[in-house]
């Protein structure tokens, strides 16, 4: 099976998640200066750092079906298994972002991203399970220690949201800054594969 319409479609689905997200940046009512926007800084805030995040998930989503042949049905699922994390970002932002310094909607935003880190992988190893360990997904991902450090630091904030939450975000927003700087390895695989 072609790759393109997973890839066409996940495209829709991040996209349609950002742009929820940003409906949800509503101005100051009866507002007219810069000062005003304060208030707003939380919100703000909670989406810069989910964009980051889909943002983060949309470019390595696009580097892993760079270097992806074709897809089976397996693989299809679990692109849906990690668009549906993807897609509870919205709702995960709004609640965090309208009670900051909660512990329930932290925690719940650390478990959305989780388990959205765990259908990453998921989907990462049925892909190289079906293209076999010297494929150019294998070889470009090497050890991951990035993807496999980034849950381990999701699963410690998640209790430590009902401790302190602010403990918890700054563990949300250093993992992103982790992925924040570009990953090059599946783009310079992919890029000095040999013609085919």
């Amino acid at each position: 099976m072609e790759k393109n319409r997973v890839e066409a479609f996940s495209d829709g689905v991040i996209a349609v998640a950002i742009t929820i997200m940003v409906l949800e940046l509503k101005p100051p009512t009866h507002a007219n200066s810069l000062a005003d926007l304060v208030e707003l800084a939380p919100v703000f805030a909670s989406y810069v750092l989910s964009f980051i995040y889909v943002g983060i998930y949309w470019n390595n989503h696009h580097h892993m079906f760079q270097s992806t042949r074709a897809v089976t049905g397996g693989i299809l699922w679990a692109n849906l298994h990690l668009l549906f994390w993807l897609s509870l970002f919205p709702f995960t932002t709004a609640w965090v972002s309208q009670n900051t310094q909660a512990a329930a909607p932290s925690a719940v935003y650390g478990f959305v991203l989780l388990m959205a880190a765990i259908a990453y992988h998921i989907l990462q190893s049925m892909i190289i399970a079906q293209q076999g360990s010297k494929s150019l997904l294998a070889v470009a991902i090497g050890k991951d220690w990035k993807g496999k450090l980034s849950p381990a630091f999701y699963f410690a904030a998640i209790p430590l949201a009902f401790w302190k939450p602010w403990i918890a975000d700054s563990i949300y927003a250093f993992v992103a800054f982790l992925w924040l700087v570009p990953d090059r390895r599946i783009e310079r695989v992919v890029t000095n594969r040999p013609d085919e």
